[in-house]
């Protein structure tokens, strides 16, 4: 009895772990996503298990009935289309009904596509926020006006055909010459990984075909200086502090 969350590849299909090919060997079920695009990647580890469908428009409908599958003895393995599941896609509901029914839950550490366009950005990353996708329509607007003023890294997830509008709107929210990034086709052949001012990132990208999945970084905005200071002498305090203890 138990839920595994299996991360599977972004992009690469040697990116799989050792460990994620074993448990994906010896559960009972696999859950999946789209089973057509997990059946890829079961058949390129030549693993036939069981596979159904769990997706966004079905997991209130079937989440009970996999607690119950749960609740008999079965173990359970959920992989979404790509990277970690739970992260931007599918897994929440169930992993909270298996907590509330106390059935073990274990994550396996894996592919997630916002680490790599992170580090890989240029960007500070010792501190980030990760906002996912935005709201398509409602809230939009208001979401972007709650991060004028985030400090932190930001990181983003788009689609290809929304890319040059949300930059658009980062630039009305954030000032043309914010520092970011723009990361697609992640582990892919065709990877590619563009830096500069929010205004070079879109006159760069209205003269591409953009294609494949896409993680947006911008940098936060700058701390003021009298916030600045204060960080700096509450540091100093701590410094103090530790000296004492020696």
């Amino acid at each position: 009895m138990k839920l595994y969350l299996v991360p599977t590849p972004i992009g690469n299909l040697d990116d799989i772990t050792l460990r994620a090919i074993k448990i994906l060997q010896g559960v009972d079920t696999i859950l999946a996503e789209d089973t057509r695009t997990s059946g890829v990647l079961l058949r390129h580890l030549s693993i036939n298990k069981p596979l159904h469908s769990y997706h966004i428009f079905n997991e209130h409908q079937t989440v009970q009935r996999l607690v119950n599958q749960m609740k008999e003895g079965k173990t359970l393995a959920l992989v979404s289309d790509a990277g970690t599941p739970g992260i931007s896609d599918p897994g929440f509901l169930l992993v909270r009904e298996c907590i509330k029914n106390d059935i073990p839950v274990e994550c396996l550490p894996g592919p997630t596509a916002f680490v790599p366009a992170l580090v890989n950005s240029g960007l500070p990353n010792d501190r980030f926020t990760f906002e996912g996708f935005l709201p398509h329509k409602k809230g939009r607007q208001t979401r972007l006006a709650e991060l004028a003023g985030e400090e932190r890294t930001m990181v983003f997830y788009e689609s290809p055909h929304r890319l040059l509008k949300t930059l658009q709107q980062f630039t009305e929210v954030f000032g043309p010459e914010r520092p970011a990034s723009v990361s697609r086709e992640l582990t892919k052949l065709f990877e590619e990984n563009q830096r500069g001012p929010l205004s070079e990132l879109i006159a760069y990208f209205a003269q591409k075909t953009i294609k494949g999945e896409i993680v947006i970084c911008v940098q936060g905005k700058e701390p003021s200086r009298g916030k600045a200071k204060r960080v700096y002498e509450n540091d100093a305090d701590d410094n103090e502090d530790d000296g004492e203890d020696d």
